[in-house]
């Protein structure tokens, strides 16, 4: 009886002793306990995700890759597969289930060592969100605490879907959406048992379990958590051998953007970062781009065929490396150092036959290259030389030649290579600046420089509209003569005289304003820049938004020789396209929270729409609203006089009617208007061009600059791929340019003389003139008068100073 009340009494003793630890350890420990509450607040780290006006994804960015799911959403089979592997009696602990701490101190006691926790889901969310990784009994006791806390404050689901939002799974997946993505290419929702399974076995060890670095041993711990699903009574006999006999077929399965548009994307980044710093990564915004998905892959079509079809025209300049006397194994090891560039895929070349050659690819597959793709392929000497053309294959490569392919639709592979020319295109809408489609080079991984937003180059003729618009409105008209002649220019100092010249070295004498542009004749653009004056053009040249760092201040900036971006050059047209508008480019329509709030929508300067120009302040929209904000855009300015866009507008379709880019022709359009660009020694080739929906500019060249061939001008290479592009962006859309403002006057003009048609005389031709500029009849000119549109007398012989 004694003894038996001895050992009552020790049991209440020990039994108050662990009351009294317990108590006086959570006394000691609950004032530094988190608030659970704020669980309830938890913002989880989301990429930064950039998107098409269409809503197609363009890129991902951060180093989290997660996709936060809700528990609703979350299919039953995979709670069941986690809670078998994880904490079966999830559903009836109050947050710390004594049995597997009893497993886990006798698991220590036997081995002296920690071989797992006891830990519940609950007590995993605990130290996940509150605690470090750290093995000790003082982090041990912090976690049963928050656990115990978490329970009393949270239900099981909201517990649980914090679980399988925060769990790291490997392959930089947090959470399990993010991971079905990663191992499987699908949301959780459309996996496999089976496949749910081995994502149920990643937290554990995420590396040790991995399915791609240890498939093994991922199927062994999948199969027991399928073992343990059929134990507990979640899924029958039929379903676990259906499970365990699927094979293992995980594979990585990157960010995969729907649109092939990096530069937006780097564009897009850059500019996030810029408002929100390193938040930009991790606060789950949404982007949604200005770009149009059928138009960006259309710009992105051009410029690469464009310049293939450039680099072709000058001959091939041989293989990227060659390998002889090399095992197709060491060839196959080879090609796995190179990468895709543009489309263009690296093979090595293993037999070279009559009908062309046979090659294998990076996944050791041997496929055919025709003789007929072959054929262009002459020997590159220089820009403007090349070998003779080749008889047959033999002639072009040999066994061990590593080149490049182009993979067509149905799978045929042309020969090819990578061009060394490079080009960007930018295209906006004129009517309020918003980037519809850009490329600033052949291929991103070939090269992260952004030639459309970087790239500072000579726009040479594609320049002359603004000098030409300035001498609109300072009395010139399009019927003015000006007189195409040499002229010479020379400065002290200086140790020859500059001669401009045209590009063909003739001469036409005098002639009107609207043939000198649409033939772009450089002496008289420099006339017409030494009639206004230097500081008068400058200051108007610089209302388009042009630097005046960039702006030479000398005779030269009639030919072109400013330093600008294709994407100033391009915004600069827009004022001509939209009627007179001064708009500035924008990339970033709307952001959005995680949560899907707008943060801010763009609100740009816009072409007022059938009411009177206004000044409006062009400050963007920042809103917290649920809802998509509703306002009055801001006016753009006007910055050129409606009549003058629309004359010059009229001067610059005749450049594709008659002029440099009569090549546009083809499109079978009456509402494009444009001007060719050509620096020299061919080093820029550029064309910019419009209707009321879009104006895009195409740059090309090297970028350390070298002549692109004597023979390449604005119209051999830029304008066929503005032409590619903007076929597509036009397709089956009605002709469109703006309507003819008033005060517009169309007059019967002679062409030798600029002055109003006499009755009956010949050759006359109507002409555009804004009313106040309307010229004299013959009769009413006096002789000894000097008028803008008489030949500026010039000559050869008078030196005249350079500024």
């Amino acid at each position: 009886m004694r003894l038996l009340k001895f050992i009552c009494w020790s049991g209440f003793a020990i039994f108050c002793g662990l009351l009294l630890s317990i108590s006086g350890a959570y006394l000691y420990l609950s004032p530094g306990l988190p608030s659970v509450e704020s669980l309830r607040r938890i913002q989880l780290q989301i990429p930064l995700r950039v998107f098409s006006s269409d809503g197609k994804l363009i890129a991902e960015f951060g180093e989290m890759r997660r996709s936060p799911i809700r528990i609703n959403d979350v299919p039953p089979d995979f709670i069941s597969a986690l809670l078998s592997a994880e904490d079966d009696n999830f559903a009836n602990h109050y947050g710390v289930d004594p049995s597997s701490l009893m497993r886990a101190a006798s698991q220590l006691l036997k081995s002296g060592h920690i071989q797992s926790g006891g830990s519940t889901i609950t007590m995993q969310v605990a130290k996940n969100f509150f605690l470090s990784s750290e093995r000790s009994f003082s982090r041990k006791i912090n976690e049963i605490l928050l656990a115990l806390q978490i329970e009393r404050e949270l239900s099981k689901d909201e517990i649980l879907e914090l679980y399988v939002n925060k769990i790291y799974l490997g392959n930089r997946a947090y959470g399990i959406e993010a991971a079905a993505q990663v191992y499987y290419g699908k949301s959780i929702r459309d996996i496999s048992l089976a496949q749910m399974a081995a994502i149920a076995g990643l937290p554990k060890a995420p590396s040790r379990f991995n399915p791609l670095i240890n498939p093994t041993r991922s199927k062994e711990r999948r199969d027991w958590i399928l073992g343990r699903m059929l134990k507990l009574g979640k899924i029958d006999q039929s379903r676990y051998q259906a499970a365990i006999s699927e094979p293992s077929n995980a594979s990585y399965h990157g960010p995969t953007p729907e649109l092939d548009a990096p530069y937006i994307a780097e564009m897009a980044r850059a500019e996030m970062v810029g408002r929100y710093g390193s938040d930009a990564y991790t606060e789950g915004f949404r982007v949604t781009t200005t770009v149009s998905s059928e138009l960006q892959q259309a710009a992105s079509n051009a410029v690469r065929t464009g310049l293939l079809s450039y680099d072709q025209r000058h001959g091939y300049r041989g293989p990227e490396t060659r390998l002889v006397g090399m095992t197709r194994e060491s060839w196959q090891a080879e090609l796995s150092k190179y990468r895709s560039v543009g489309g263009l895929e690296p093979v090595i070349v293993t037999q070279v036959e009559k009908s062309g050659l046979l090659v294998i690819n990076r996944s050791g597959a041997e496929e055919a290259v025709s003789w007929d793709s072959m054929k262009w392929a002459r020997p590159f000497l220089g820009p403007d030389s090349m070998g003779a053309r080749p008889q047959q294959p033999a002639d072009v490569a040999h066994i061990g030649d590593l080149i490049r392919v182009q993979r067509q639709a149905d799978g045929n592979l042309l020969f090819s290579q990578i061009p060394t020319a490079q080009a960007a295109l930018s295209s906006l809408d004129p009517q309020n600046g918003a980037i519809q489609a850009l490329v600033g080079g052949f291929s991103f991984e070939q090269s992260n420089y952004n030639r459309a937003t970087q790239a500072k180059r000579q726009p040479g003729s594609s320049f002359k509209p603004f000098i030409y618009s300035a001498a609109l409105d300072n009395g010139f008209t399009a019927a003015s003569l000006v007189n195409d002649a040499p002229i010479v220019f020379q400065e002290a100092g200086m140790e020859e005289a500059w001669r401009p010249k045209n590009d063909n070295n003739t001469f036409l004498g005098p002639i009107r304003l609207r043939e000198a542009l649409y033939k772009s004749r450089n002496l008289v653009s420099i006339r017409v820049l030494q009639a206004i004056g230097i500081d008068y053009a400058l200051k108007y040249v610089a209302r388009f938004g042009f630097n005046k760092q960039d702006l030479p201040r000398n005779f030269s900036l009639a030919l072109g020789t400013a330093n600008l971006t294709p994407l100033e050059i391009a915004t600069g047209w827009c004022t001509f396209a939209n009627g007179g508008y001064k708009v500035a480019p924008y990339l970033i329509a709307r952001i959005d929270s995680r949560e899907g709030k707008p943060l801010f929508v763009a609100n740009p300067p816009s072409v007022p729409q059938n009411t009177p120009p206004a000044e409006a302040s062009d400050e963007d929209i920042d809103t917290t609203s649920s809802a998509t904000p509703s306002y009055e855009p801001a006016a753009a300015e006007r910055i050129v006089d409606a009549r003058t866009a629309f004359i010059l507008t009229s001067m610059l379709q005749d450049v594709i009617k008659r002029g440099t880019a009569r090549r546009a022709l083809a499109m079978g359009r009456s509402d494009l208007a444009g001007k060719t660009g050509t620096t020299n020694e061919s080093k820029d080739s550029w064309f910019s061009g419009f209707n009321a929906d879009y104006m895009t500019t195409v740059w090309t060249g090297f970028d350390q600059p070298e002549s692109l061939g004597r023979n390449e001008f604005g119209g051999t290479v830029a304008l066929p791929i503005w032409m590619n592009y903007m076929s597509a962006a036009l397709k089956d859309k009605p002709a469109h340019m703006l309507p003819e403002p008033p005060g517009i006057l169309s007059l019967r003009i002679d062409p030798l003389t600029g002055r109003t048609a006499a009755p009956g005389a010949e050759n006359a031709y109507f002409e555009l003139f804004k009313s106040e500029d309307s010229p004299p009849a013959m009769s009413e000119l006096d002789p000894n008068q000097s008028a803008p549109g008489s030949p500026l007398p010039e000559d050869e012989a008078t030196p005249i100073d350079l500024f």
